[in-house]
């Protein structure tokens, strides 16, 4: 049955974005998207089935008008990864937003943010992550905050950095971050909460922290693949985090920019893992699947290249004033 309500999407040209739009289209939403430059969604499948408005979240004015008419909107949008500047500017970016679906008279924000722990060391960007719910939660519309850790499907950031290091290194000199405690959970379990939020009223105003069905560590995770693929990998630990220079390692072995990879590093140096159970009451009949079984189906995507989105979807934002195509020019295949 085809649902009326008009459902904004923002940060439709990164990874979870990209993927949720046809979700809710499926769904028999309809979908307008917010984006800064539209040229970016060319290509999209689903482009001709929605309403592109171009805006950013420093023009108050074209918020509100791009929220006009809007039931639900979907906050994913954050800026430049790195800096207390850019930190900033993200906090500023959700105070304008808050407004502006005030104004609009909107019913309600869902924003998709980080699984931290508030009482680590963060990065001023995983701080800034963490703070954008409070901005979002303190304004008149109701939120509801989902937070996630570490995202596994074809074409994440986690699960190509694993992917790109089991492959090629057969020996692995560890820093301490590696052994650190997560919950990764499949994209499309991510999917699928924040999709069924729109016809579950008793998630509004509640902040939901989602993960997979097992704590694991980075290494588990590397080792988990490997043995997907029949690969031999030998770990050997460290006492060290040394999350800058374990960036620089990734993006000098991987096509992955250390701008990209660096705040998931930042975030595996503190426990990634669910501490209330509010989901599972919430969305009973949502069943995330384990890491091994995620994997097995991204891989598949992979080969079958059939890769919806990518972490280099958010290239642009992430590297700020980089151009993007000095990253794919470097870009090495994987056998």
């Amino acid at each position: 049955m085809k649902d009326s309500k008009l459902i904004l999407v923002t940060g439709a040209t990164g990874y979870v974005g990209g993927r949720l739009v046809p979700k809710l289209l499926e769904a028999g939403y309809r979908v307008r998207c917010l984006v800064r430059d539209p040229s970016r969604l060319q290509g999209r499948a689903w482009l001709k089935q929605v309403d592109v408005v171009q805006a950013d979240g420093f023009s108050s004015d074209k918020l509100v008008d791009a929220l006009k008419g809007v039931s639900t909107a979907y906050y994913l949008i954050h800026g430049k990864q790195g800096g207390k500047t850019n930190a900033e500017r993200d906090l500023h970016v959700a105070r304008n937003f808050s407004h502006a679906a005030e104004e609009a008279g909107i019913d309600n924000i869902i924003y998709f943010g980080e699984l931290v722990d508030p009482t680590a060391n963060l990065s001023p960007y995983l701080r800034a992550r963490h703070e954008t719910g409070y901005l979002l939660r303190y304004g008149k519309v109701p939120v509801t905050e989902f937070r996630a850790g570490m995202i596994v499907g074809s074409g994440s950031a986690l699960f190509e950095m694993i992917r790109y290091l089991a492959e090629r290194e057969p020996l692995l000199i560890c820093p301490a971050w590696f052994f650190s405690e997560a919950q990764p959970i499949a994209i499309r379990d991510v999917l699928s909460y924040l999709v069924d939020a729109l016809k579950t009223p008793d998630c509004t105003g509640r902040v939901i922290e989602i993960g997979g069905p097992t704590h694991l560590t980075y290494a588990d995770m590397l080792l988990s693949y490997a043995k997907e693929r029949g690969l031999k990998r030998w770990l050997i630990p460290t006492p060290f985090n040394a999350p800058r220079l374990s960036a620089y390692w990734v993006h000098m072995v991987t096509p992955i920019h250390w701008r990209v990879v660096a705040p998931l590093i930042e975030g595996l140096r503190a426990k990634l893992i669910v501490r209330d159970d509010t989901a599972k009451k919430l969305f009973p009949h949502i069943k995330p699947i384990d890491f091994q079984t995620a994997a097995h189906l991204a891989l598949g995507r992979i080969q079958r290249d059939n890769v919806e989105t990518s972490w280099s979807d958010a290239l642009v934002t992430a590297m700020g004033d980089f151009k993007p195509l000095s990253i794919f020019c470097r870009r090495r295949n994987v056998h």
